[in-house]
């Protein structure tokens, strides 16, 4: 695998879409997770998040889909500080973000077709406006056959494929991936690999967490990696 030449630097904040200035993030009262992360991600840029369990990857994505808040530092998603967004406007912000979670977040009682589909019900659309659209996705990550099936039946990786479709949709323009291939095999992951190569071709920015450092040294992509909440790698320089 070569390096997206549409990857850009994790320093260019002038036209950032995700942007951490100083940002720590703690649960409760217990010790912060995260200190200190100074970074920017690009338009169209792709990059992992690696470090240990417990680095605080997981704690990341959530900041940027608006799951958490940071306890100090400023973060701005599309040029906007996020805390002082209204509570109206935050699903609009979260609609421009897709995520594919690592226990898939599936709805059992839903088929394959009608899971992809509900970020768009959940919008308003009709069933007549997105059909196509919906049954198209699911073929291109290689669910035709499988599209009215329920997810019991389904295996792990296309229950993966599944939670992809599902996350880019609404056609986001970030996409983050908490351990995407963590329980698939080796060709399988590859698989999954190609399919956020092609979305972030497509134009979204993409933000894997992993712990597959060989699939990370592969792709050549850059890495954000953590160390007991703290951005070791590929943020900006430490005071």
């Amino acid at each position: 695998m070569s390096r997206n030449p549409n990857a850009s630097g994790a320093h260019d904040a002038d036209n950032a879409v995700v942007r951490f200035d100083d940002v720590s993030m703690r649960y409760g009262r217990a010790p912060e997770t995260l200190r200190d992360l100074s970074f920017s991600l690009a338009p169209g840029s792709f990059h992992f998040v690696t470090g240990a369990s417990g680095a605080g990857k997981s704690s990341l994505l959530k900041l940027i889909f608006l799951a958490a808040k940071p306890s100090r530092g400023l973060l701005h998603l599309f040029g906007q500080d996020v805390s002082t967004v209204a509570a109206e406007d935050r699903p609009f912000l979260r609609r421009r973000i897709g995520v594919v979670f690592q226990d898939f977040k599936l709805l059992d009682h839903l088929s394959a077709f009608d899971n992809a589909a509900l970020p768009l019900r959940i919008a308003g659309r009709r069933p007549a406006s997105y059909r196509q659209d919906v049954a198209e996705l699911l073929a291109w990550v290689g669910l035709r056959s499988r599209m009215h099936a329920m997810p019991a039946t389904l295996a792990g990786g296309e229950k993966q494929r599944l939670a992809i479709a599902r996350a880019v949709v609404n056609r986001p323009d970030i996409l983050l991936a908490d351990e995407p291939t963590g329980n698939v095999d080796h060709e399988m992951a590859l698989r999954i690999f190609r399919l956020f190569v092609e979305l972030n071709r497509l134009g979204a920015t993409v933000l894997i967490a992993t712990h597959d450092r060989d699939l990370v040294a592969r792709s050549g992509m850059p890495v954000l990696h953590l160390e007991q909440g703290r951005l070791v790698e590929g943020g900006a320089p430490a005071r």
